[in-house]
């Protein structure tokens, strides 16, 4: 006769609690089952295992020994199956290219609690407004606005729409004045992005009427770094463009001023990339 195998770890159970109503709960079966079991058990051995009282349980002699047996493989056999269990936790490098205008994503909580959810995985990110194909440049995921990432890529939204903004500081508008019309930036001191030293700045996008148009904005100063754009506007440099969210803790305190809202429709927000693999 061969023996049921999960008939082991049932009698660990009662060796190890002395109770079979505590092996029952620790198993998450009934009483009834575990006394059947061991009746089983002890029947493929026969020989008795356990002396029952109506209060506890006791091991034989026999029982002793089908103890000690077990306890060692089992306990090797548990290890095991765990060791296996977390070799399909995340686990490895984690490399992301990002996009510097993806203000809620660089902020840090979204990252930080990643690394906390996932200890076995060490996180590289790339700040860069460079286009480029992550795959081939060995990047595992990437973080752009979802009107320029490939269709081929998966993409998950991390944000809900966007929308751009002009903003000044009042010092500046109290010297030069507010533009009521986007045409009237040219007459203005802006602040441009641009994504490389040998990429133009970035035209300006706004909407009037339902039709899309840009201005080329011929800035005054240029840079790739949000936070300098922010930094220099906040001190009245001039007229500055971009995501609402980068200025929107400056706008409530009442350090920047929005301008031209009436010509910034929302667009798609921000996504997380990464190719079908």
């Amino acid at each position: 006769m061969k023996m049921d195998l999960n008939l082991l770890p049932l009698f660990l159970a009662v060796a190890e609690e002395h109770n079979f109503r505590a092996a029952a709960d620790r198993l998450g079966v009934t009483r009834s089952a575990v006394s059947q079991g061991m009746r089983r058990l002890e029947d493929f051995f026969g020989t008795t295992l356990v002396m029952r009282t109506t209060r506890s349980v006791r091991l034989t002699e026999a029982g002793e020994r089908l103890h000690d047996a077990l306890s060692q493989p089992l306990s090797d056999i548990d290890a095991a199956l765990e060791g296996v269990a977390a070799q399909n936790a995340p686990r490895g490098l984690l490399r992301i290219a990002v996009t510097s205008i993806a203000e809620q994503f660089l902020s840090g909580p979204l990252i930080a609690s990643f690394a906390a959810a996932h200890p076995g995985v060490t996180i590289d990110v790339t700040v860069t407004d460079e286009e480029f194909d992550i795959v081939a440049a060995g990047f595992d995921a990437g973080v752009r606005l979802g009107e320029v990432i490939e269709q081929d890529m998966i993409a998950i939204p991390l944000t809900g729409d966007q929308r751009q903004m002009v903003v000044a500081a009042p010092a500046y508008l109290a010297t030069h004045g507010a533009p009521a019309h986007p045409r009237e930036l040219v007459h203005h001191r802006c602040i441009g992005w641009r994504p490389a030293p040998n990429v133009a700045p970035y035209r300006w996008e706004f909407e009037e009427n339902g039709t899309p148009f840009d201005v080329a904005v011929e800035p005054q100063i240029t840079t790739n770094d949000l936070r300098l754009m922010l930094r220099t506007a906040l001190t009245g440099g001039g007229l500055t463009f971009a995501p609402e969210e980068t200025f929107r803790p400056f706008v409530e305190t009442g350090e920047l001023v929005p301008l031209l809202g009436d010509f910034l429709p929302p667009f798609p927000g921000f996504f997380l990339y990464f190719p079908q693999r």
